[in-house]
């Protein structure tokens, strides 16, 4: 029990050190390319806390690169030094090993969806809302022309977002099946409520009544199948799909679906995000063959396995972006073509656990 927990302590090390590396450079990076858009109160400072809040959605999205990364510096120190060859004539068995690896790579897969469902999307939105405050004096529009939403023949258009998500300025407009507007309708603002039911208030409503528009003042009005308040506060941010939780995202391509609008994108994300903590445990089972290959040590130094775990992680990342373009292309199934890189890897580092020396 006591190499277990060494061999895991290590692992973790491992992980630590290459996330506090590419913390520091993606962070860096984001600062730098952050300052060009200073504006108003929008300041170095600002700039600074804005980048801490985003940073952790970008390390985890690089989660099964780090994982990939940090096994093998923790798994090829150990050999550098030859202790897992100690390790290996105590008679620790492989099964041993991967036991070992794989009690914190399972936390470490819980603490990744933990983070998704309640700890990097409400900072992404938080940061997101206060850069918006900043950059804009606290204007509540919605940049880049408010959003737009279909649902069958009614199309909704928001073009302010108050505080605590309240939307504002909305424009509704319904047509017939012959493309002649029958409603058309402005509102100040709206009380949205869990089963997607909005409360328009001081609305000005105009009715097709025999064949002439007939304008109406309503103080409230009640209308159905229309956002959600988890996903309103995400329509006014420049990432909306990285700012919404799994469950918001799951719900979100659902209705997409119901009502007859692209939903590919959404649901293709939701399954990435869903299966991103089996790809690091994928990584980590791939790192080990690479790293505690214990006969090839002799003619291969540290230097090269990191190397080789950068160049498998860029590999990677090119691969799984045109796997996932492709099967949105070809309308592949979303599921199958989000676990496709997994199970490659998976195949990878099966054949090589095979070959593994130990």
């Amino acid at each position: 029990m006591i190499l277990e927990r060494y061999i895991a302590a290590n692992l973790v090390k491992g992980w630590l050190l290459v996330l506090l590396v590419l913390g520091a450079v993606f962070g860096l990076i984001g600062f730098i390319q952050e300052l060009d858009h200073t504006r108003f109160d929008y300041n170095a400072l600002a700039v600074g806390r804005y980048t801490l809040f985003v940073l952790p959605q970008q390390l985890v999205s690089l989660a099964p690169v780090i994982a990939l990364l940090g096994s093998i510096v923790a798994l090829a120190g150990l050999d550098r030094f030859n202790e897992l060859t100690i390790i290996s004539c105590t008679g620790f068995s492989r099964t041993r090993l991967l036991g070992a690896i794989g009690l914190p790579t399972a936390v470490l897969m819980a603490v990744l969806w933990l983070c998704m469902e309640y700890v990097t999307p409400p900072m992404l939105q938080s940061a997101e809302a206060q850069r918006q405050a900043l950059r804009y004096h606290n204007q509540v529009r919605i940049p880049d022309g408010g959003v737009w939403s279909k649902n069958g023949n009614r199309y909704i258009h928001l073009d302010k977002m108050h505080k605590d998500g309240v939307p504002g300025d909305i424009d509704l407009f319904e047509f017939d099946e012959s493309g002649q507007l029958t409603r058309a309708l402005r509102a100040e603002t709206a009380v949205v409520s869990r089963n997607r039911t909005w409360l328009f208030q001081n609305v000005w409503e105009k009715l097709l009544v025999n064949r002439r528009l007939v304008t109406r003042h309503h103080d409230t009005l009640e209308i159905g199948n229309l956002w959600s308040p988890d996903e309103l506060p995400t329509l006014a941010l420049e990432s909306d799909i990285d700012s919404m939780r799994l469950s918001v995202l799951r719900n979100y391509s659902q209705y997409r679906a119901d009502n007859g609008q692209p939903f590919e994108k959404y649901l293709s994300a939701f399954w990435q995000k869903l299966l991103m903590p089996l790809t690091v445990a994928a990584m980590v089972l791939l790192a080990t063959p690479i790293s505690a290959n214990l006969g090839a040590r002799r003619d291969r130094s540290f230097g090269v396995d990191i190397a080789l775990g950068a160049l498998v992680g860029i590999l990677f990342y090119l691969g799984t972006q045109i796997v996932f373009a492709l099967g949105q292309l070809l309308g592949l199934n979303i599921p199958l073509v989000a676990l496709a890189p997994t199970l490659v890897i998976l195949l990878c580092a099966a054949i090589l656990l095979r070959r593994m020396h130990w």
